[in-house]
């Protein structure tokens, strides 16, 4: 499906397959395959981490033979056996990102899960307990993972791939006492210095499909529930288009 022109990216997020959702997503990622050069998971994959959940995942994404590119979300951590969840999909040729970059069709994709910790003036700062400062570390951590995998990138066309949002506009809709709880604006930082097409993430069902960061870069919550919700008449992934370009020189 490769155009001359542009390659089409489909992406989705909060799947959250259950251990009982064997076979009822194969049609959707069908769906996404015809209508995509690669799909992009915005995490949430599983609902509870598990990996019969991820089995179940993986088997369902096999209808889909074009390439897929993946990070996780909290729930596929909630049981602490991320790394075999990981690894299942791994197996299954998913692409699973946590602070690396990775070209599909001459677009680099940049990864990573991201954390909480609010946005603009309403971040938490690491002062006071030791628990607030660990808190406040994890999102630093991932922002710096993020900066990481865009600072290797030498693509031209490039997409940053995580869970939780770098902007507050996007997860506009939900209760605003939990939006320290749906992303941190320290994930926009790295997207400053390193500008990209496009930023996908999911997490925030109740959020708005699209915002901006600071500097212009179009944002999309790709939350399926979300998507189901927004455009009910429509299959619930985002078809996101890039121009096709050559990697650049080292």
């Amino acid at each position: 499906m490769v155009s001359q022109e542009t390659i089409r990216f489909a992406a989705v997020g909060d799947i959250h397959c259950k251990k009982e959702s064997a076979g009822s997503l194969r049609n959707f990622f069908s769906q996404a395959a015809e209508s995509a050069d690669a799909l992009l998971l915005c995490g949430d994959l599983t609902d509870y981490g598990l990996p019969e959940e991820a089995k179940v995942l993986a088997e369902d994404l096999s209808v889909a033979r074009i390439p897929i590119v993946a990070v996780l979300g909290n729930h596929d951590y909630e049981s602490g056996q991320q790394d075999q969840v990981r690894r299942i999909l791994a197996e299954a040729g998913v692409r699973v990102l946590d602070g690396e970059p990775c070209e599909i069709h001459g677009v680099g994709i940049a990864g990573a899960k991201g954390f909480c910790g609010g946005f603009g003036r309403g971040s938490l700062g690491p002062w006071g307990e030791v628990a607030i400062k660990q808190f406040v570390n994890e999102a630093i951590q991932e922002a710096l993972k993020l900066e990481a995998a865009l600072a290797k990138l030498r693509t031209t066309q490039r997409i940053a791939l995580l869970h939780y949002s770098p902007i507050a506009a996007t997860v506009q809709g939900e209760p605003v006492e939990i939006f320290p709880f749906l992303g941190s604006s320290r994930l926009e930082d790295p997207l400053l210095r390193y500008p990209v097409n496009a930023v996908l993430h999911g997490h925030a069902h109740r959020g708005c499909p699209e915002g901006k960061t600071a500097n212009n870069i179009p944002v999309y919550n790709v939350a399926k529930p979300l998507l189901q919700r927004t455009y009910a008449d429509r299959p619930p992934f985002r078809i996101i288009e890039i121009p096709k370009s050559e990697p650049t020189a080292m």
